[in-house]
């Protein structure tokens, strides 16, 4: 089922135990635009089918976030709709077209680290049969912004910087003040150890903080309002003004000194996020 933002804009909420990210849909006049197409063939299809109850303008254009499979695996169910990517997500995409997704290949697809065991699990439960799936044709590919009328609404398209992946496209509708972020906020994962990239940090929150925004979606959160992203990013920066080394106890005491208190809840995770990058880097 969608919820309704605004006048123009609903989305389907995430599901994370089975990889799937919010997907956001925005109306115009004349057209509508998606944002991210599903982590699987089902997933398309049934928020097509809650897109179709709403009776609002034609899908014209689906929006990818990044090249990761749960935001592109369900891209061939908008028939006609053109699909936009920033320059280095369609290069990873063109990687991804070389592949199939047979039980196989999903176990090459693991063992060569593209994908997770837990994600090859939810592949095979969304989408049994297959055999036959191949990653789609992107219509329109463009490099640092763009800007697209659906009718009497504006979407504005930039590629930013980002600590998740550095092909994140975020997707701003200034009339409703809405920023669709995708995962672009979220740490990554490197040779197992999950980690935040310490030095894009701060260029990341600067690029989202220069959106007049009252409505953020994230991938696997759904809604937050500018005061819960502003204590997010405020977490953020005091963690990552704590960390200098590859010590998480120094990190911790740093913190302890700086803040006047210990650390507590997400906090813990950013400064084990953030030790874990100087350890990546230091190698």
């Amino acid at each position: 089922m969608l919820k309704q933002l605004s006048e123009s804009i609903y989305y389907m909420v995430n599901d994370n135990e089975r990889e799937r990210p919010v997907l956001g849909l925005v109306c115009g006049e004349k057209y509508s635009l998606v944002i991210d197409a599903g982590n699987s063939v089902q997933h398309a299809r049934e928020f097509l089918a809650e897109i179709q109850r709403l009776q609002v303008p034609p899908v014209r254009y689906v929006v990818l976030t990044h090249a990761h499979w749960d935001h592109f695996l369900g891209m061939n169910e908008y028939g006609d709709a053109i699909v936009i990517v920033n320059r280095l997500t369609e290069q990873r995409l063109n990687e991804w077209r070389e592949y199939a997704f047979d039980d196989t290949a999903l176990l090459e697809h693991v063992e060569n680290k593209r994908i997770s065991a837990h994600a090859m699990e939810v592949i095979q439960n969304e989408m049994p049969d297959r055999e036959s799936l191949r990653v789609g044709m992107s219509g329109v590919v463009f490099e640092g912004t763009l800007q697209l009328d659906l009718g009497n609404k504006v979407c504005m398209l930039e590629q930013i910087r980002s600590t998740h992946t550095n092909d994140s496209t975020i997707v701003y509708v200034p009339e409703e003040k809405t920023l669709f972020l995708g995962d672009s906020p979220y740490s990554t994962t490197t040779s197992s150890l999950f980690h935040y990239k310490q030095q894009l940090l701060l260029h990341m929150i600067e690029d989202i903080q220069r959106y007049d925004a009252v409505h953020f979606l994230l991938g696997h959160e759904s809604v937050c309002d500018g005061e819960e992203m502003d204590v997010f990013f405020g977490q953020l920066k005091a963690c990552n003004q704590a960390v200098s080394s590859t010590s998480l106890d120094e990190a911790m005491k740093s913190f302890e000194r700086e803040q006047g208190r210990a650390p507590v809840g997400d906090e813990l995770f950013f400064l084990k996020a953030l030790v874990n990058d100087r350890i990546l880097t230091a190698d």
